[in-house]
C-alpha cells in the first residue's frame, strides 16, 4: 500500500513538473511586441492621408491619460464639421505609434452621418502616442495626437 502511494506521489511530481517545463517553454515561444519603427508609423501616415499637410486644429480626441488595460482603451474622436454636403469629413484614421502595426482603424464617413464623431476601443501595446487624422471633402487633413500612458500592454505580437 505505501509502495503504490510512493508511486503515487512520485508520478504526480513527475506530470506537475512536465507541466511546468511545458508551460515554461510555451511561454518562451511567444514573442514580445515590438512596436513599429518610425519610418513604419511615416509609411502607414502617408498610405492613408497621401502628401498632405496636416493641420492642428478641429479634433477633439478623447483618451485615458493612464490605461491601466492596453487591450481595452476607450477613444472617442470628434472632427468639427457641418457634414453637409459640401463640406463634411470623408474619413477618421487612428495611428498608434509603438504597436507592431501603426494603423490600428480607418472610418469612412458621409453627410448622411450627421456627425463627425466615432468611439470605440483600441489595443495599445505599450505607453505611446495616439495620432488622429481626418480628411474633409475640401482634401484639408487635420490632425490630433495624445500621449497614453499604459499600465500592461494589450498586445502579444
Amino acid at each position: 500500500m505505501n509502495d503504490d502511494r510512493a508511486m503515487t506521489a512520485d508520478l504526480i511530481n513527475r506530470r506537475t513538473l512536465l507541466r511546468a517545463a511545458s508551460i515554461s517553454v510555451v511561454a518562451l515561444m511567444i514573442p514580445y511586441a515590438q512596436a513599429a519603427m518610425p519610418d513604419e508609423v511615416a509609411s502607414a501616415i502617408r498610405e492613408l492621408i497621401g502628401d498632405a499637410l496636416p493641420r492642428d486644429s478641429g479634433i477633439v480626441l478623447q483618451v485615458p491619460e493612464t490605461a491601466e488595460n492596453g487591450a481595452v482603451v476607450p477613444v472617442t474622436v470628434l472632427v468639427d464639421s457641418p457634414m453637409t454636403a459640401e463640406r463634411h469629413v470623408r474619413a477618421i484614421h487612428l495611428i498608434a505609434t509603438k504597436n507592431p502595426t501603426p494603423g490600428i482603424a480607418s472610418f469612412q464617413l458621409t453627410p448622411a452621418a450627421g456627425r463627425a464623431q466615432v468611439s470605440m476601443r483600441v489595443r495599445l501595446a505599450e505607453s505611446q502616442t495616439l495620432l488622429v487624422f481626418a480628411e474633409h471633402s475640401d482634401g484639408v487633413v487635420s490632425r490630433a495626437a495624445a500621449d497614453i500612458k499604459v499600465s500592461v500592454g494589450g498586445c502579444l505580437t
